[in-house]
């Protein structure tokens, strides 16, 4: 049995009853909202493990409030649910930090089984590695548990950049494999907990938005190995 906390926003009340019941049978504490306005006001005055959103509701879309949930909570994990199967939509949501997407109508099962996934990957695990905490990358300074950034650290043009929980964890796993090939499906499996098109996309956003705060320095670079992955290559600097 679980205590885990679920915010569910589901505009449609009877599927939203239906889902809650299902997901109470399985242990979870679930609070429904049938609004995304509904759906701010209890995420600001309560705690929740995770949050299911649907997309296309009243007062409030889905997608404006995973966005305030995100700016409130960076790592509580998303789960957005719609009726749409764009792949613009999927994308958009994976740009405003979503964990997960699922097209309705979809097996209940499946969503647990999503949930469960997400979870798992939400609990901290040991491992060696984890004792590394800073890195240097060329002429930058990453403080992984700050998730900060720096470029030239101490210098006169020092610039410092927040990243964000999915953004830390990717560059870290670059960090540890420094002039190596990182495979997309070991970036894959331990970041987003799976390996298809959807997650594919989303790694791809997060590629590029550590490639911009890289780009300072120009021995740095992360490359595409044509159907393997990707290799941050940082290039020794010439002692003058």
């Amino acid at each position: 049995m679980t205590n885990n906390r679920i915010l569910l926003v589901e505009d449609d009340q009877n599927f939203g009853d239906v889902l809650r019941s299902y997901l109470e049978m399985h242990g979870y504490n679930v609070k429904l909202a049938t609004d995304g306005l509904m759906g701010a006001e209890i995420f600001k005055k309560e705690q929740f493990d995770i949050c299911i959103l649907d997309v296309m509701m009243p007062k409030k879309d889905g997608f404006t409030l995973g966005k305030e949930i995100r700016d409130r909570d960076p790592d509580v994990p998303i789960i957005f649910l719609t009726a749409k199967t764009m792949k613009e939509d999927v994308i958009k949501g994976f740009k405003l930090g979503a964990d997960d997407y699922i097209s309705k109508p979809f097996n209940s099962e499946e969503l647990l089984y999503r949930i469960q996934a997400i979870l798992k990957r939400s609990t901290p695990k040991t491992d060696a590695r984890d004792e590394i905490k800073e890195f240097t990358i060329g002429r930058y300074h990453f403080n992984y548990p700050l998730r900060i950034l720096s470029y030239n650290l101490g210098g006169p043009d020092e610039e410092k950049f927040k990243l964000s929980p999915k953004e830390a964890q990717l560059l870290r796993m670059f960090a540890l494999h420094v002039n190596d090939i990182l495979p997309r499906a070991t970036a894959l499996s331990e970041i987003w907990g799976q390996d298809d098109y959807f997650t594919a996309r989303s790694m791809d956003v997060f590629i590029t938005k550590l490639r911009k705060y890289l780009r300072l320095d120009e021995n740095i670079e992360i490359v595409n190995i044509h159907g393997n992955g990707f290799q941050l290559l940082v290039k020794a600097q010439e002692k003058v």
